[in-house]
């Protein structure tokens, strides 16, 4: 199964020069943890995530108000295509620890893949493939696990 028969389309996207305040209004508003910031040609630049927001805002004590997205965000990205098998993607969720993969075509966003996509598609992914991908980014120790 390839990535874009379960992928979530119309994604919302912010760009670098957005408010923290903004970016997690979108969130909100959108019912998402992660928010691919993208210039103005929609190539992705970044991405936000609620954590960034906790960990790299709020705990920091920087104003959201005026804390540009850019000063937040994680740069390194791990994006796949639409034709990216499930499995490959899984892959790369398990090993990286993340929750959402950016799917990006021709240099722009097209989409996203989350574990919930997954979830929704378990006849087609498979609920074991979903359980491991979930129980490898979960994991403290991934270092440990791998030493073993």
């Amino acid at each position: 199964m390839k990535v874009k028969e379960c992928m979530s389309l119309n994604v919302c996207y912010c760009n670098p020069s957005s408010t923290v305040k903004d970016a997690a209004k979108m969130m909100c508003d959108n019912h998402v943890g992660c928010i691919p910031v993208c210039d103005d040609n929609k190539n992705i630049v970044g991405v936000l995530t609620d954590r960034d927001v906790i960990l790299r805002a709020v705990a920091c004590d920087k104003d959201a108000n005026t804390t540009k997205v850019s000063d937040v965000m994680t740069c390194k990205v791990c994006c796949c295509t639409p034709e990216t098998d499930v499995n490959e993607a899984t892959k790369m969720m398990s090993n990286l620890q993340i929750r959402r993969i950016p799917v990006m075509q021709d240099n722009q966003i097209v989409g996203m893949l989350t574990l919930g996509d997954l979830a929704n598609h378990d006849g087609k992914v498979g609920a074991k493939e979903v359980c491991n991908t979930l129980e490898n980014i979960c994991d403290c120790n991934p270092k440990a696990k791998n030493a073993e």
